[in-house]
């Protein structure tokens, strides 16, 4: 065994002493953030399909990132993100060319190989096939098998599907440029390319995982933070990501710390336990500001609120049932109490950044207190109880717009009974008692099937939940995906709206949603027109 000397541990001991001198002269001198919120994932994994939510949206674009991005400082237009640039090959076949120099958070290049794994069977689509007309494709992409897909949660193909309707597959052309392929026409791939659903993850990363919830609670992407550590329904933990190809993050970590109470958030704000506080109701605004060191900033964004009908609930079976809920609601009235004119009532499950494609001339069902009673007489209806499953404010001022809505419908001869849920698994549960729910529905993407197809058309999320179908509505779906027919199209959504709206109501919309977020006013910060934070260095400081 070699003796080492008296003179030899001075040195390391010199050496040692030395190391901490150095690490201050190389002080990290960025700030830890702490950003309040009421809830961080619904599903408890930060996988972008799985966490399909409005509170999973809020941090998702900081550590998976996209082909195609969206600008958060300005109007969520698409710019350049993993990809530089984009061209069509035909109406089935985007080209992308993929940003080079790019560090996955687990020290790989970025390439090709990681888009082909991200949109792969093994971690998107399972076993499911694109389809057309209502009917299946064949895939011509390679099948993966089920052993190294991790076992899916069952969630994942249908959501994957949702998004990606007709997908097939990704064609490597080279390590730095891939084609994405569609089983069918489509014009919206780009747009689809932008969705959150359509993160990129490492490959290597994702394929050398243990199990899919391994990867799940701990994503290994691009993005300008790299998740640390996550504990549901408590924290996520967000360090910079040094190597960041858009810039070096301007904070060292990011903690977001569940906390459902609008009050204790508020509290915590301005004893600067937090630096952010968010989901601020707009009747707080003003104590908040009171206090000059502190403001709040936010507003509308693409994302409205409504209320979602299961038609096999049996006072529910009549579509005049659902039409008269709809005429009883005073949308005014509640923008006007609940949101402090702060929002708007819009024309229905549509955005006019639709541009041609927007409907001008359609509106949600008018305030009709007395053609909602005379539906209800002619429905037969007897007063059955309608159960109204109900979270406690995971939507801004949620609570207090039931019970609007609860007295709504009652002067109209409604007996709706609001039943709390803890979850939404609860909310979700198939039984005779499923009546009513709150939802919200975002335009990922400047065209009708990113919204109304998306959501309640045949791979939509209602229809998953097996809570409404229509026959119509199902078929100018598929033909609003695949039509390369512009004003055909525009027609197809116009009568979508009428069937979903209308004739056999799907959801009703009540209003445009908007999110305020209260923080420290000397952080130069802004607030983006979406739920998603945005902490890039672009977005930080002076």
């Amino acid at each position: 065994m070699r003796k080492i000397s008296r003179r030899h541990t001075l040195k390391l001991a010199t050496a040692a002493t030395a190391l901490p001198r150095i690490a201050i002269g190389q002080a990290d001198n960025r700030p830890t953030i702490t950003v309040a919120v009421q809830k961080i994932a619904n599903s408890n994994t930060l996988d972008c399909l799985r966490e399909q939510s409005n509170v999973g949206t809020r941090f998702m674009p900081m550590f998976v990132e996209r082909l195609i991005d969206l600008n958060y400082q300005g109007q969520i237009e698409s710019k350049p993100g993993l990809a530089t640039e984009w061209r069509r090959i035909d109406d089935r076949t985007v080209e992308f060319s993929l940003r080079r120099g790019v560090k996955m958070h687990d020290g790989r290049d970025f390439s090709a190989e990681d888009v082909a794994m991200s949109f792969s069977a093994a971690r998107m689509f399972g076993d499911t096939r694109p389809t057309v007309q209502g009917k299946t494709l064949p895939l011509s992409g390679q099948i993966v098998s089920t052993s190294v897909s991790k076992e899916l949660p069952r969630e994942i193909p249908p959501v994957a599907r949702r998004l990606f309707p007709a997908f097939d597959r990704v064609d490597i052309i080279d390590p730095y440029t891939v084609r994405i392929v569609n089983g069918t026409p489509d014009v919206t791939i780009e747009g689809r390319m932008s969705a959150s659903g359509a993160g990129v993850v490492s490959g290597r990363s994702f394929a050398d995982a243990a199990s899919w919830i391994e990867y799940a609670r701990k994503p290994i992407g691009s993005g300008p933070y790299k998740v640390r550590s996550f504990a549901a329904d408590s924290t996520l933990v967000l360090d910079a990501h040094d190597d960041y190809w858009g810039g070096r993050p301007p904070i060292k970590t990011l903690r977001l710390v569940e906390v459902p109470e609008v009050s204790s958030r508020v509290a915590g704000l301005l004893a600067g336990e937090f630096q952010f506080a968010c989901d601020i109701p707009p009747d707080q605004i003003m104590d908040i500001e009171r206090n000059k060191a502190f403001e709040v900033q936010g507003g509308t964004i693409p994302n409205h609120r409504i209320t979602a009908f299961d038609k096999n609930h049996a006072p529910l079976r009549d579509p005049r049932v659902r039409q008269a809920m709809t005429h009883a609601i005073d949308r005014r009235a509640i923008v006007d109490s609940l949101w402090a004119g702060r929002t708007r009532v819009p024309a229905g499950l549509q955005w006019e950044f639709y541009n041609d494609m927007f409907i001008k001339d359609w509106t949600v069902p008018a305030f009709d207190p007395a053609r909602a009673r005379e539906l209800v007489k002619a429905s037969g209806y007897k007063g059955d109880p309608i159960t109204y499953r109900l979270l406690s404010n995971y939507y801004t001022n949620q609570v207090f717009t039931a019970q609007a809505l609860v007295e709504m419908w009652r002067e109209v001869g409604l007996n709706v009974q609001i039943t709390m849920k803890e979850n939404w698994s609860q909310i979700f549960e198939r039984n005779p008692e499923r009546g009513i729910r709150d939802w919200s529905n975002s335009a990922v993407f400047s065209d009708p099937v990113s919204s109304i197809v998306s959501q309640h058309g045949p791979n939509g999320e209602q229809q998953q939940y097996g809570e409404w179908s229509n026959l119509e509505m199902n078929t100018l779906s598929l033909e609003l995906e695949t039509s390369t027919d512009r004003a055909r199209r525009k027609q197809v959504f116009a009568r979508l709206l009428q069937i979903a709206e209308r004739e056999d109501p799907a959801y009703t919309v009540l209003h445009q949603n908007a999110t305020f977020t209260a923080k420290r006013r000397d952080i130069k910060w802004r607030a983006a027109p979406s739920f998603a934070m945005d902490f890039r260095a672009a977005n930080w400081g002076a």
